[in-house]
């Protein structure tokens, strides 16, 4: 089933037309545990996804499946491939053969050339980008003014804690949320943080740009703030990035450079904020933890 864009788009330029391919998340399988008892537990159900642009192949996923077009859409954005959503005319998914097949209406210029190198970065599941890690971040623009306040901040991990999802269920998979001040306006997991952001930029292209612009957002991920994080932060226009996890030094340099605030360690009321902290308003005083007695 192909979903069309909705009426009120209809003064705006086309949107890709989708499908909804989504999979099941979870399988159930048989277990022995420390006693030697045999029962059944969920586990992620990953399965790759190959990805043809103009019926060329460009490169296979590994994922949950649960948003599979958003998730190619988020890709393309991401790798620098496709300037708007609005040059893409269809992404169709069919799981019985695992693949997504993505028809352009322009074609991509100088394709061969633009994914002829591959850099093999450190995202789970061994994720990858086309070209320099670095090319054009210099260009990036993140809004100068935009802040986060430590009562919403405290809010979005609280918001996190409390959320269902398929790693309490099974384990093994990484989540990642984009917020508005303390507001969840989406939570995706995948077997990859680099795949749960993607997931995000996808969704993000496909919504009103009056809306979506990045300058009012703050993206969280249970995953380590690597530079591919950061780029792809950036590159969605956001300018606040938290984590439950650290950060890497190539991931601390690009957020330095290129303006984003990235906030690290973040559990109940604790956090460590790594770069930019003008970004964050301090405007509550969390509980000190109770000090060591002397002996």
């Amino acid at each position: 089933m192909l979903l069309t864009e909705p009426h009120h788009a209809a003064f705006r330029p086309p949107l890709p037309r989708l499908t909804t391919a989504c999979a099941p998340l979870t399988r159930e399988v048989r277990v022995v545990n420390e006693f030697g008892e045999s029962r059944t537990t969920a586990i992620p159900a990953e399965r790759d996804l190959t990805v043809y642009v103009d019926k060329r192949e460009l490169v296979t996923l590994m994922t949950l499946g649960a948003h599979p077009e958003w998730l190619v859409l988020g890709y393309l954005r991401n790798q620098r491939l496709i300037e708007s959503v609005h040059d893409i005319e269809s992404v169709t998914v069919d799981w019985d053969v695992g693949a997504a097949s993505v028809k352009t209406r322009h074609g991509i210029d100088a394709i061969e050339e633009r994914t002829a190198r591959r850099v093999v970065t450190t995202g789970c599941g061994q994720g990858s980008v086309f070209g320099g890690l670095m090319d054009d971040i210099d260009r990036i623009r993140l809004s100068p003014s935009a802040q986060l306040r430590q009562s919403d901040l405290y809010r979005v991990v609280k918001a996190i804690r409390e959320q269902e999802s398929v790693y309490k269920s099974a384990g093994s998979v990484h989540g990642c949320a984009l917020f508005r001040g303390a507001e969840m306006l989406l939570f995706v997991e995948d077997v990859g943080r680099h795949n749960a952001v993607d997931t995000i930029a996808g969704w993000m292209w496909l919504q009103d740009p009056a809306e979506m612009d990045g300058a009012d957002k703050v993206f969280y991920t249970t995953g380590r703030l690597t530079s591919e994080m950061v780029i792809k932060s950036a590159q969605m226009g956001v300018p606040v990035v938290v984590s439950r996890s650290g950060t890497t030094q190539m991931g601390l340099e690009v957020a330095e450079r290129v303006g984003l605030c990235t906030i690290g360690r973040a559990t109940h009321h604790r956090f460590l904020c790594f770069t930019h902290p003008q970004r964050l308003v301090h405007d509550v005083v969390p509980p000190r933890p109770p000090q060591a007695l002397a002996p």
